[in-house]
């Protein structure tokens, strides 16, 4: 079984009646009209791959699909919603991506869907996993700045050099560090409000780590080392029970820390 995913960018304007088509795919099809909604929708496909193409799904059917069934329905929403100066909530946004999943089910063949993800700004997505389940995630990201070093007191000098490398430097050094905290949720509405989300992300682990030698001004890194891996469990349990845990079927469900664009680990907890 292979998985195949496809972001597609797309643009509402919701000022107006229609869209124009536009030409450009890299930047958003509809291309949008002045001050208009920018979205990306990433797509997973799950199935097996076609000996002929090498394909799971031809990424163009998706693109095709996608604008055709998709794109109209978020359009009729929004237009709607701002017509009627409604809001339209993170839960009103998982029912679109619901509809969403319903309209393309059957077009893939043999394909099936695995997960729509939407993108509403770069640091901010919701995601569904399955038509039929109720739960929705909600991740955004966040970023701190700290310095560490890794070493091994039971290692040689030698020997912490081979293991760590650069990152053995007895100065330390410095990553800008990107943290992606997400939560799930069915049905606590609550949950889901960002204002609270982000203020319990920053005063529960931001502002612990943020301009901060991790292996001195953090006592959990005393004796362990500060390693990506370490910082998601870190930052899991920092978080952990903060978000509605005590409530059915809410809470958080994974974080996500990368120390620069190649390098991350992820953490869903025990």
């Amino acid at each position: 079984m292979h998985k195949a995913g496809r972001q597609v960018r797309f643009s509402i304007n919701p000022f107006l009646t229609e869209d124009i088509e536009g030409s450009n795919s890299f930047a958003s099809r509809p291309t949008g009209e002045g001050l208009s909604i920018f979205f990306e929708l990433f797509v997973e496909l799950a199935g097996e791959v076609e000996p002929a193409t090498g394909f799971v799904v031809n990424v163009f059917d998706i693109d095709r699909k996608v604008r055709e069934f998709v794109v109209p329905i978020f359009a009729e929403r929004i237009r709607k919603a701002f017509r009627q100066g409604e809001h339209i909530g993170f839960f009103e946004i998982a029912e679109l991506l619901k509809s969403g999943w319903g309209q393309l089910s059957d077009k893939f063949g043999t394909a099936r869907i695995s997960q729509l993800s939407l993108r509403l700004n770069p640091f901010r997505k919701v995601t569904i996993e399955s038509r039929d389940c109720k739960m929705i995630y909600f991740s955004e990201k966040f970023e701190f700045a700290a310095t560490h070093k890794l070493w091994n007191e039971e290692f040689s000098e030698e020997r912490n050099f081979e293991v760590f490398g650069k990152c053995a430097n007895p100065s330390g050094h410095g990553h800008n560090y990107i943290v992606e905290v997400t939560i799930k949720a069915s049905e606590d509405k609550e949950v889901f409000r960002a204002g609270v989300f982000e203020r319990i992300v920053d005063e529960e682990l931001i502002q612990i780590v943020d301009h901060k030698n991790l292996n001195v001004d953090v006592a959990e890194f005393g004796r362990t080392n500060p390693t990506v891996e370490n910082i998601a469990v870190f930052a899991w349990n920092k978080l952990v029970g903060k978000f509605g845990e005590v409530r059915q079927n809410a809470g958080l469900h994974c974080v996500t820390v990368w120390e620069n664009d190649k390098t991350y680990s992820s953490y869903y907890g025990r």
